[in-house]
């Protein structure tokens, strides 16, 4: 019904528990899913995640037969310093995570880009040395697991919020195996061009979130919350310069949008998913 490469990511609809969330996107013809397992923001798997919790969350997703493309992640701000006691909690945080990702087939484990701040800890260089050093270590753990790296850079609210930001992480994760989700509402809403961001991290970029957004003003923060359509976003060109750099990798609607209601999140996300389609 829609492209092969494109799928929906569960945080869609994150006011729905997994199963009903899942049985929504099968229905609306969905066969491929990111698994959003981000505390705050979508709570489809717990954040406290032990190995019953991955277990449980895992068989919800298998018996629907949904392929998961990646599994939305956080193990806490990579910025941050930590002590014995705190890296210790991050370790088995990182592997819960890891485990669900190859329990559920996933191609990858996306971690987020630092802390919801712009301001640095320390400064911009320094805390992002720390950001790329973590990135680093975890994309070594998930290969023990199967499973690759990838981590969304930029984002909007986040340490690396603006191309500048991310083209120094991206400096730094050179040379290792930590891949780059390119998120359309974030390069937008930070006054970023996606056919830019294509040109500067083409041999990066290993996934692709799909929302709409408007960049901030003076005097508007700007909106990252829109469905596809109501926003700046120029898809047509970012996906035609994916295309003409070949871009082999997957697509995905992560419409954590709140221009609809909930009653027509389903058509909304339909609408959207033909759309993507043709331009794909």
């Amino acid at each position: 019904m829609f492209h092969q490469r494109l799928g929906c990511s569960s945080i869609s609809f994150r006011h729905q528990d997994l199963a009903a969330a899942l049985n929504t996107m099968g229905r609306l013809g969905f066969e491929e899913i990111d698994l959003g397992a981000l505390p705050g923001v979508c709570d489809h798997v717990p954040y406290v995640l032990d190995a019953k919790a991955v277990e449980a969350v895992a068989a919800v997703v298998n018996d629907t037969g949904m392929r998961v493309r990646s599994v939305n992640g956080d193990v806490g701000d990579l910025n941050a310093t930590l002590d014995a006691g705190a890296q210790a909690a991050r370790e088995r945080h990182l592997g819960m995570l890891l485990t669900l990702a190859a329990k559920t087939g996933a191609k990858a484990l996306v971690l987020p880009c630092g802390a919801i701040d712009h301001d640095p800890l320390r400064s911009v260089e320094e805390d992002i040395d720390v950001v790329a050093a973590q990135l680093i270590h975890a994309s070594k753990r998930a290969a023990e697991f199967g499973v690759e790296l990838w981590t969304e850079s930029l984002h909007y609210y986040r340490l690396c919020w603006n191309t500048e930001r991310a083209q120094l992480l991206a400096d730094r994760l050179a040379g290792s195996d930590v891949g780059i989700v390119m998120d359309f509402s974030h390069i937008v809403a930070s006054g970023g061009d996606p056919v830019d961001f294509v040109d500067r991290f083409s041999s990066r970029i290993k996934h692709v979130h799909l929302r709409d957004a408007v960049p901030a003003t003076a005097n508007d923060p700007g909106n990252i919350n829109l469905s596809i359509g109501n926003g700046q976003a120029d898809f047509g060109a970012g996906l035609v310069a994916l295309r003409d750099m070949a871009y082999a990798g997957h697509f995905s609607l992560e419409l954590e949008t709140r221009d609809v209601t909930h009653d027509e999140r389903p058509a909304a996300a339909a609408k959207a998913a033909s759309y993507i389609s043709d331009l794909i």
